[in-house]
């Protein structure tokens, strides 16, 4: 148990709650604590942790530049070599530990979005090998209508929209494990519908494949708010001080569930190679049989469908109600009981630069995303002029998922760097990836000439790369954390849906625009992404976000000027809000005082609350004496209970939560 994460009991006898003047000594303590440390050394303790101040106590965004730097080196290190440390340990005891530690922790909560991942990019990839297997339908439209085969792209993306948002405000209204089991439903009845898609005719079977993808897009569109919100939520904690895991690995903990979805396509990019290998007679070439396009395609989708079954399994009956917790606290704060519209009004006003922000830099990021494949027919066409194959085009794209695993692993290991974080991550790979297009945009036949394709195809990899070591990522974990609790999947689900309407319009307009017109189009979107970051994006690398919901108490209860934390600290604001002037109630020594007093009195709640119940427990014990016959015959059947034994010498329970969360409930 760390330091910032300790456990304390001032005992029954203290009279008026805390004193934090350091007059007199800490009654009872649980840990390694020094019993001789006065209160004010413990609420340094627990309100400023050594993570986040320095030995003065100085919150790190505070401190000069050089000071900042070299505190956060030093953090960093500390950190590193604790955790090498718990890893070395792990192994010494079962060198197989750590494997089954990086599955429980970022495998699992990530299932959801790497069976979505495989599904999802399958569609596109599958797209050439019915081109070449039924052309009369697929290609050349003969036997099948146009109009449905563009479909295909379009009602997958409307049902993924549908799903976000809907499923947002279900995680919001109901719970985020019954959304979480939802949407794992969906995508099984989904993928059998996909295994079994069928019709009389072929422009049947596309039709029946087109809806078949909608409705698993639902369960898909569902994945992202439920993923993101629940697990931040399990990195903040269960109880109301926040953990150290929170401040410094937040963002590693959503980015490693987040990057499964690469996973998900580089396996299916495997698998769909093997398959058509196994069912095509161990030859990737041309002429391919419809036996072998159909064999194919039904046992890709039928393999990640036995995983979804087994992930409806898992979050039914091993995914803990847990996942509710900071959601349940939040409702019974605010005392809402179904969907907190109220918050979702206050959000749209005090937090509209912050929608902005998430839903319009993922907009952007997914038309700046769909166009990342345009490199890819363009760099092989040039490669192999003369090939009928599918299979380069399988083999470059499965090096291009590589590539952008990379991306997606650097990103969960320098997301929550607070020297860079996630602002900055995010304009410099939008930056980025706005020149590695526009460079060639303007210089299109130069780089598409065989001679030159070497350079467009490090463009496009080095494009994929920073999409992922950037806005990929970083618009699906901003979307959660900069919003809060109550109405979280809500915006998380409507920026994901914005999102898609940016793949939508890439879908729809480059059905209309030649290659090189595309080029010249989906640049300005990288730099529309910049350009929104740097205003309305706030950072919130570092930042605790149980004081972001403690603002958020203030702002509800119309008291947002009393508040003086460091949720509006310059650093974690917007350039927007700064501008407007949100950040000038800033007052470190003021908040500090300010969250003592609420300590104090919620210690004292707790307090009356103990006296009252021990007031209720001496009532029922008048009662036995009075009515001996009835009332003993009852407590007789309840002997296990520790609250009804003894309660006269009970303990009044821990002020502060540990680090479960389980003690306390300050």
């Amino acid at each position: 148990m760390s330091s910032n994460d300790r456990v304390f009991d001032y005992g029954p006898n203290a009279p008026h709650g805390p004193d934090v003047t350091g007059t007199h000594p800490i009654g009872i303590d649980y840990t390694d604590i020094d019993m001789t440390q006065n209160e004010k050394e413990v609420f340094n303790l627990l309100l400023k942790p050594d993570d986040s101040y320095d030995e003065n106590g100085v919150y790190w965004a505070d401190l000069p530049l050089m000071k900042r730097i070299k505190f956060v080196s030093k953090v960093d290190r500390e950190e590193t070599r604790r955790e090498f440390g718990a890893f070395w340990k792990m192994f010494k005891e079962d060198p197989l530990a750590p494997i089954g530690f990086y599955f429980r922790n970022m495998v699992l909560p990530g299932a959801g979005l790497g069976l979505e991942g495989y599904v999802l990019f399958s569609i596109g990839n599958l797209k050439p090998l019915f081109q070449k297997a039924f052309p009369e339908c697929w290609k050349k439209n003969e036997i099948c209508n146009e109009t449905w085969i563009q479909s295909v792209d379009y009602l997958e993306i409307c049902g993924i929209i549908v799903g976000q948002i809907l499923v947002g405000v279900i995680g919001d209204w109901i719970g985020r494990r019954y959304g979480l089991i939802q949407d794992a439903t969906i995508m099984f009845i989904g993928l059998i519908m996909l295994t079994a898609s069928w019709g009389v005719t072929q422009n049947g079977w596309v039709i029946c494949y087109t809806w078949a993808l909608f409705f698993y897009g639902i369960g898909v569109g569902g994945e992202y708010p439920m993923t993101a919100t629940s697990g931040m939520e399990n990195a903040i904690g269960s109880g109301k001080v926040s953990t150290r895991d929170d401040r410094l690995h937040r963002g590693r903990k959503v980015t490693s569930a987040f990057l499964m979805q690469g996973w998900g396509q580089f396996f299916n990019q495997v698998f769909l190679i093997l398959l058509l290998l196994i069912f095509h007679h161990g030859s990737g070439n041309a002429p391919y049989s419809k036996v072998a396009a159909q064999y194919t395609f039904r046992v890709s989708f039928a393999i990640p469908a036995v995983g979804t079954l087994w992930l409806v399994y898992w979050r039914t009956y091993k995914v803990k109600s847990t996942a509710n917790k900071q959601l349940r606290l939040a409702k019974a704060k605010s005392s809402v009981t179904g969907y907190d519209t109220e918050s979702l009004s206050l959000t749209f006003r005090y937090f509209g630069g912050r929608i902005l922000a998430t839903a319009g830099t993922w907009y952007a990021n997914d038309v700046f995303f769909y166009g990342n494949k345009l490199f890819q027919s363009e760099f092989i066409s040039v490669i192999m002029p003369g090939s009928t194959s599918i299979m380069p085009g399988w083999l470059y794209n499965l090096i291009n998922v590589g590539v952008s695993l990379v991306g997606y692993y650097m990103a969960s290991f320098l997301i929550d760097n607070k020297l860079y974080g996630r602002k900055h991550m995010q304009s410099v790979g939008f930056l980025l990836d706005f020149v590695l297009f526009v460079v060639p945009a303007f210089h299109f036949k130069y780089y598409t000439s065989p001679e030159h394709i070497k350079e467009f195809q490090t463009m496009y990899f080095l494009s994929s790369f920073f999409n992922q070591f950037g806005p990929n990522s970083v618009t699906f974990i901003t979307a959660a954390e900069v919003y809060p609790v109550a109405i979280r999947a809500t915006a998380h689900g409507f920026s994901a849906a914005c999102g898609k309407l940016g793949a939508l319009t890439a879908a729809i307009l480059y059905n209309y625009i030649d290659t090189q017109t595309k080029f010249y189009v989906v640049p300005w979107f990288g730099l529309a992404g910049v350009v929104l970051s740097v205003i309305f994006l706030p950072d919130t690398t570092g930042l605790d976000l149980k004081e972001q919901e403690r603002r958020w108490a203030f702002i509800r209860a119309g008291r947002e000027h009393e508040y003086h934390g460091i949720a509006i600290h310059p650093k974690h604001l917007s350039l927007w809000e700064r501008i407007r002037g949100v950040g000038k109630q800033y007052d470190a020594d003021l908040d500090y005082k300010q969250r003592v007093e609420e300590m104090r009195a919620e210690w004292e709640a707790r307090m009356a609350e103990r006296i009252s119940e021990k007031a209720a427990h001496e009532q029922v014990q008048d009662d036995d004496d009075e009515h001996p016959s009835e009332v003993h015959s009852y407590f007789a059947r309840s002997t296990k209970s520790p609250n009804l034994q003894g309660a006269e010498n009970e303990k009044i329970p821990p002020l502060m939560n540990g680090a479960n969360g389980e003690q306390g409930d300050i």
